[in-house]
């Protein structure tokens, strides 16, 4: 389903969704996943720090199970068909050592442009934070400078009436914005 914009934009951001529903027998190439993860490599950073690191699990390996597993609930129930998951974490220091502040807004970055990616490969993203942080920090040995900031489901889209109940209803739901004039605080064009 296309957004109703009010304004004609790029045709990825009119047409991305963030579904539920994934094929589990589609499987995401090594050419396709390094494209996404260079999509990433290359998002803009506050001073060039690039704060993200990128944990990588494709399903059926071991990493996939334990990534799975800090997941809220509800998310490994439909989480667990997507292709590969990706849990974006971040360096919250900088290289001399101070506070990186702007770590989540640099880390956001880099899944945006990943997403973009994704959807121009042809396979889908979900972005989640519902997951356990401390848990996903023990799982996946991170280093202790790092933390978890969202993990990404990507998968190839699969029909809605394969997921039940509340899942069921937020793939059908309507895709839908807070118009322009509710989050453009001032200088909004006529």
């Amino acid at each position: 389903m296309r957004a109703e914009t009010s304004q004609p934009v790029h045709e990825i951001i009119a047409t991305r969704r963030s579904p539920r529903s994934l094929n589990p027998t589609v499987a995401v190439t090594d050419q396709d996943l390094i494209a996404i993860l260079e999509a990433g490599r290359w998002a803009p950073s506050a001073f060039n720090g690039q704060p993200w690191r990128f944990f990588v699990a494709r399903n059926g390996d071991d990493l996939f199970a334990k990534t799975l597993s800090t997941l809220a609930p509800f998310n490994q129930s439909w989480a667990k068909n997507s292709a590969v998951l990706i849990t974006v974490a971040a360096k919250t220091t900088k290289d001399d050592g101070s506070i990186h502040a702007d770590y989540q807004y640099d880390c956001g970055l880099a899944v945006s442009q990943m997403v973009f990616e994704i959807h121009h490969r042809g396979f889908v993203a979900h972005q989640m934070t519902g997951f356990d942080r401390t848990q996903s920090a023990e799982v996946l040995e991170m280093p202790t400078d790092l933390t978890p900031v969202v993990v990404v489901a990507i998968g190839k889209q699969d029909a809605p009436e394969k997921l039940e109940g509340p899942a069921a209803e937020r793939e059908l739901a309507p895709r839908v914005r807070k118009e322009l004039s509710e989050i453009v605080i001032a200088g909004l064009p006529k």
